[in-house]
């Protein structure tokens, strides 16, 4: 399998910065960030260039309980062929939880969790990547996760829950082995072991990021510099394999463009790998012979099941056991049996604090506004109120919430988030008759 080269991950923060980079191959993108019919210009200007780029899914949560949501895909594609990409990626985890299937309410965790690795699980997941499959016009890689919380009762490693999913599918490979590393710390598991379980004929590139130990626990911030045990988890796997591709995750705290160029080259160096460009190599050539590889890799799938086709024991079983997780996390009921209550707490915290920092980078007015009382307010809203739209519907909930409860105390602060409320939901803002009903309502409900 020819190899791809180095890559980046492209954002908004650092397009300049990356489209000055030399050596660069390719470029991962956030799909739910971008739009089909409007991409961004850097993007445009690397597409120009011949830059190979790729959209990384975030929100179909494949690893959940419900069918893929059929718009959710359609957008996916479209993006795909809007970016003349050769594949689309995404993650093994579910993203949401509860609703119809399990008779609760629909709970968003705005995070990637773990699915349980037992047969159910498997079972869902390998149904659902069939359904997503048919419905993409592209070829689909997964990735594995990082994770803070483990299942109880779990019936296979990650390396062989991974290799039954190749095989039941022929879906490819996205290892991540910095969240191989994070689940060395967290988890106890052994990278070596997940590497020599893979199917590793299967992965279609790696990703590499940074992170930070606080307190015995690793967190996966793709905000640090990818530490020498993260670059030991990439050597071994290359030791195993030539992947087609590695690419560097950045999401915050970006550094100077020498710093990143720094980094592409260090990781360069761990696989003893140059950039495709670099070999002469054009992109289209590249990415051509991955996909033959690919077809004569993977077993043609199954066709799936139709999409309305009648919820199993299975699924039932598995949307009960996220739904009372997911729950427990954002929700504050009580933790499931057989978990780590501690560790819940760790990941409940983490998830209102990575709730916060995208709702101030999403409506950036809010901590304008607020101040420094945005976060404190921030996190007494989410202990009560569990995310069940997207992040613009929660920051447009936070900020109805606090006008409902007649705050900020400043009656110019409270001015301007009202106005700036109005303007983006379209509605008059609450008047007090309404805000003593909604707060009444809340309160019983709490009870």
């Amino acid at each position: 399998m020819t190899e791809l080269g180095i890559g980046i991950g492209w954002r908004p923060e650092i397009a300049e910065a990356v489209e000055g980079l030399s050596g660069v191959d390719w470029v991962e993108v956030v799909a739910e960030n971008i739009c089909a019919d409007h991409l961004p210009d850097s993007l445009t200007r690397l597409r120009g260039r011949g830059v190979t780029v790729v959209p990384h899914g975030v929100s179909l949560g494949l690893g959940g309980a419900d069918r893929p949501d059929p718009a959710r895909l359609a957008a996916l594609g479209e993006k795909a062929v809007a970016l003349g990409a050769p594949l689309v990626t995404e993650h093994i985890a579910f993203v949401r939880a509860g609703g119809p299937l399990t008779a609760t309410p629909l709970l968003e965790a705005g995070h990637l969790l773990p699915v349980p690795r037992t047969r159910d699980a498997l079972d869902v997941l390998v149904e659902n990547v069939r359904i997503a499959q048919d419905a993409l016009p592209v070829p689909l890689a997964l990735e594995n996760i990082a994770a803070l919380v483990s299942w109880p009762g779990e019936e296979m490693s990650e390396g062989r829950f991974l290799a039954e999913l190749v095989e039941r599918t022929g879906v490819r490979l996205l290892i991540d082995v910095a969240n191989l590393h994070t689940n060395h710390v967290n988890r106890g598991e052994d990278p070596a072991r997940a590497l020599s379980e893979l199917p590793v004929e299967a992965i279609a590139y790696v990703h590499v990021a940074g992170g930070v130990e606080r307190d015995g626990v690793w967190h996966d911030t793709h905000a640090h510099p990818v530490p020498t045990a993260v670059l030991d988890v990439l050597t071994d796997l290359t030791s195993r394999v030539s992947p087609p591709g590695v690419l560097l995750e950045r999401d915050d705290d970006f550094p100077p463009a020498d710093e990143l160029a720094s980094e592409l080259e260090t990781i360069a160096t761990a696989v003893g790998i140059r950039s495709a460009r670099a070999m002469g190599v054009p992109p289209d050539e590249v990415w051509g012979r991955v996909g033959t590889a690919h077809a004569r890799g993977a077993r043609r799938p199954t066709p799936a099941p139709p999409a309305t086709a009648p919820a199993t024991p299975a699924r039932q079983r598995l949307g009960l056991a996220q739904a009372s997780l997911l729950s427990s996390l954002v929700a504050g009921t009580p933790v499931p049996e057989g978990f780590d209550s501690r560790r819940l707490g760790v990941q409940s915290r983490a998830l209102a604090a990575k709730r916060a920092g995208v709702v101030a980078k999403v409506a950036p007015e809010l901590p304008e506004i607020l101040g420094k009382d945005f976060r404190p307010a921030f996190l007494a809203y989410a202990r009560s109120r569990p995310m069940t739209g997207g992040y613009r519907r929660d920051a447009l909930d936070f900020a109805e919430h606090l006008l409902v409860a007649g705050r900020p105390e400043d009656p110019q602060a409270r001015r301007r988030l009202t106005r700036w409320w109005q303007d983006r939901s379209g509605s008059r803002p609450p008047g007090r008759a309404t805000r003593l009903v909604r707060a009444a309502r809340h309160a019983l409900a709490g009870r």
